[in-house]
């Protein structure tokens, strides 16, 4: 044969061997894999598709959401914090309201972070085709095509994690799994229907229009849905108002088989997609003039998946423990999406989901709402072999428990706990499922030191040497109250109980002030209660017996504040919130802040006994005599790094100008050799309210660290140009000093100088 004519097939064949192989690209799968390989452990990420980021890759564009999205200063950090932070700062495309607007921008932010990674190795665009099995519970290497390659790819390891969403490689493997809904009498879960069925959440296509600036005719081709009830979508909970972006609601599942018949729903949504665009621009009556000038700019053709298998795991979550907010000792991740259970059908289905159709404020929605809760290591590994874990939206949890945990948010969260625990496993040396009763501490403290926060976990690394410092700082603000904000909003009257949250930094509360108006001719009152509170999410209504209650009397016309003489002695609360709560009064309004100070949050009622965020995380006007001494230097060491039980915040006096240092010092010199530090930021709200090209003014952008020796200060390090929550400096030489200096030189726009945690250790 001529070397230029060849007959039958050619394909390649691979073999790579690894500590840990991450199968399924998402944002659970690259976070696992990104974690386990800072660990230390030889990791390969396998992803089927060209790009990472899975549901919220350029493909499918489902922005990534989760506790931020209903609870303020919810936001995850982590590996997911350093993407999104990265993605704002460099992307000049503002977000729009939901779904259809990410671009390619941040698919080379993830691939980025993917290529920056030492002992990290990914094949994309490779499809898995079977899995080999060592024994019946070991999985000895998954089998991957390469599309367009014809290259076959024998991957083994020691540990296997199934990000695919679909657990395509427990599947290959034998594990057990459910899939569908639980009857009710299974776990007595209050989403649960009466009776199981195999029904699950649907998939759904997006699409992205654009402002044209001129009238765009449309014409739906003849396969496309037609559309003309209107009850279909102002009735029936699909709000179609929002034109710029894709709506959650265009999903489908029954009939068809969410695995097996991917392709004919990718078909079928397409019809509906055009369809519903159609009766936008030609039928709706509230709509088609607005939507003239609209035009469609993007498609999608990769439906996103909601559910699929949920894989058996040494522990099952049930929609109980999300709702208690039970502690687990092996907790390693959190979460804070409502129950969020779409109906099956989707669009072919009365609603989509029933919180959108009946309101915000239903007794649906106020069962359905969480506050930040603990998930456990256990249903991240796979009970029933020895070396396969698990992450995203095929963990082991009921349908209804799936509800909250499957949001991108929580599962990168469980990506980045997965990765973590592998690489622990491989350096100590141990099967991946001893990990929650012999290693869990180690694992938590971790996490906790690659920026996660855990609710029940605070730092207690026995090699952070800054926990034995003490510190102080050049300067330190108070909280004096939040001043009204300028305009008065409709949302200001007290149609519901409110609530705001007082940092409690001094042994007295001698006065508060609020700043109400009686929009009567008549003199009005309304009750205030203060109360004690675990911490910023403490939503119920009633906490406990109030440390103070008055009625405060309100006169007619314009706004004011109001006084209540407390005379209080608080010393117990040193260092915890209090709770101002005004209880309804429809003819009162509370004016809102435009203030934000840091750890400060606000709630109003929303029935079935607890409160909920108010608005998207803002203040409400209020005084407090004497000023609050809440954010001391000592907060550096508090073991967390966001507002929690306290403010947890070191914030410079913001009349004193920049720069402002933050000092530790030992009563003996210690061995500095790398300086960890938390800053500010990229907390309070969902990112998608973060602009184009965004930097967050509270985070410091150039910092100096040094160390004191021989009677002057020796610069150790430097940062400049950072917009990043966590950044690090490590000395050329190890230094030994009794003091440790950090000077903000300046922050990205704001007057005071802040941090949440600074860390010390040995070279």
């Amino acid at each position: 044969m001529s070397p230029g004519i060849h007959t039958g097939a050619d394909v390649r064949e691979r073999e790579e061997q690894y500590d840990i192989v991450v199968c399924g690209g998402g944002l659970a799968g690259l976070c696992a894999a990104v974690s386990a390989a800072r660990h230390g452990a030889q990791v390969c990420l396998v992803q089927d598709r060209p790009v990472f980021g899975g549901n919220s890759s350029s493909e499918i564009r489902v922005p990534p959401q989760g506790a931020a999205s209903f609870h303020a200063y919810a936001r995850e950090t982590g590996i997911i914090s350093e993407l999104l932070i990265e993605e704002r700062a460099r992307n000049h495309e503002e977000p729009t309201y939901d779904n259809g607007w990410i671009n390619s921008i941040w698919d080379m932010v993830q691939y980025d972070m993917a290529m920056a990674t030492p002992n990290l190795t990914f094949h994309l665009n490779t499809a898995l085709t079977g899995v080999r099995m060592k024994d019946e519970r070991t999985v000895e290497s998954v089998i991957g095509r390469v599309q367009h390659a014809e290259t076959e790819l024998t991957l083994r390891a020691d540990t296997f994690i199934d990000c695919t969403g679909d657990g395509i490689v427990a599947a290959f493997a034998g594990c057990e799994w459910r899939m569908g809904t639980e009857g009710r009498s299974e776990f007595g879960e209050p989403h649960a229907p009466v009776e199981a069925s195999q029904a699950v959440m649907g998939s759904s296509i997006h699409f992205k229009a654009k402002d044209m600036g001129r009238p765009v005719p449309f014409t739906a081709p003849p396969w496309a849905v037609t559309y003309d009830n209107p009850d279909f979508f102002y009735k029936q909970g699909r709000w179609p108002g929002e034109l710029r972006g894709g709506y959650w609601w265009i999903e489908l599942s029954v009939p068809w088989h969410t695995i097996y018949d991917n392709e004919r729903l990718r078909h079928e949504l397409s019809r509906h997609v055009l369809g519903i665009w159609d009766w936008i621009k030609n039928r709706d009556p509230e709509l088609k003039d607005y939507a003239a000038n609209y035009a469609l700019d993007w498609m999608g053709q990769v439906p996103g998946k909601r559910e699929s298998r949920r894989i058996a795991g040494q522990y099952l979550m049930t929609e109980h423990d999300p709702l208690e907010r039970k502690v687990f000792a092996d907790e390693i991740a959190y979460g804070g999406w409502f129950v969020d259970l779409h109906e099956p059908g989707g669009l072919l289905a009365a609603f989509s989901e029933r919180s959108a159709f009946e309101g915000h404020y239903s007794p649906y929605t106020a069962k359905s709402y969480v506050g930040p809760y603990g998930i456990p290591l256990r249903i991240l590994i796979a009970k029933d072999k020895n070396n396969l874990m698990m992450a995203g939206r095929n963990v082991s949890v009921t349908h209804a428990a799936l509800g909250t945990t499957r949001v991108m948010g929580t599962t990168a969260l469980m990506g980045q706990a997965a990765g973590t625990a592998a690489a622990a496993a491989v350096r100590e040396g141990v099967p991946i499922g001893s990990i929650p009763e012999q290693s869990i501490r180690n694992v938590q403290q971790m996490l906790l030191r690659d920026g996660c926060f855990l609710p029940n976990t605070i730092n207690e690394d026995p090699g952070d040497m800054a926990r034995s410092a003490i510190v102080r700082a050049s300067s330190e603000a108070q909280l004096s109250g939040a001043a009204p904000a300028e305009e008065p909003s409709d949302k200001d009257a007290l149609t519901q109980r409110r609530a705001q949250w007082i940092a409690v930094g001094s042994g007295r509360i001698d006065r508060l002030s609020v700043f109400l108006g009686n929009g009567t001719d008549s003199v009005q009152s309304v009750e205030a209660r203060l109360y004690a509170v675990d911490h910023i999410w403490d939503y119920r209504t009633e906490p406990g017996t109030a440390l103070a209650a008055a009625a405060l009397s309100v006169e007619a016309g314009a706004e004011r504040w109001v006084e209540w003489q407390l005379d209080l002695d608080v010393s117990a609360l040193q260092g915890k919130y209090m709770r101002l709560d005004l209880l309804e009064q429809p003819h009162i309004h509370w004016r809102r802040s435009d203030t934000i100070e840091p750890g400060h949050v606000s709630a109003s009622d929303q029935g079935n006994g607890q409160m909920r965020r108010f608005g998207t995380g803002v203040m409400l006007s209020f005084r407090v005599t004497p000023r609050q001494a809440c954010y001391g230097a000592g907060q550096v060491l508090s073991g967390v790094t966001r507002p929690y039980r306290s403010a947890n915040l070191w914030r410079s006096d913001p009349s004193e100008p920049l720069p402002q240092w933050l000092e530790l010092s030992w009563e003996q010199p210690v061995v500095i050799g790398r300086v960890e530090l938390t800053f500010p930021g990229h907390l309070l709200r969902d990112y998608r309210s973060c602009p184009a090209l965004y930097r967050d003014p509270q985070c410091p952008m150039d910092v100096i660290v040094e160390a004191y020796v021989d009677g002057g200060w020796l610069v150790i390090g430097t940062i400049t140009g950072n917009y990043q929550r966590q950044r690090h400096v490590t000395a050329e030489q190890p230094v030994t000093s009794d003091r440790l200096r950090i000077t903000v030189l300046a922050t990205n726009g704001d007057h005071s100088a802040a941090i949440y945690e600074v860390r010390c250790y040995s070279p």
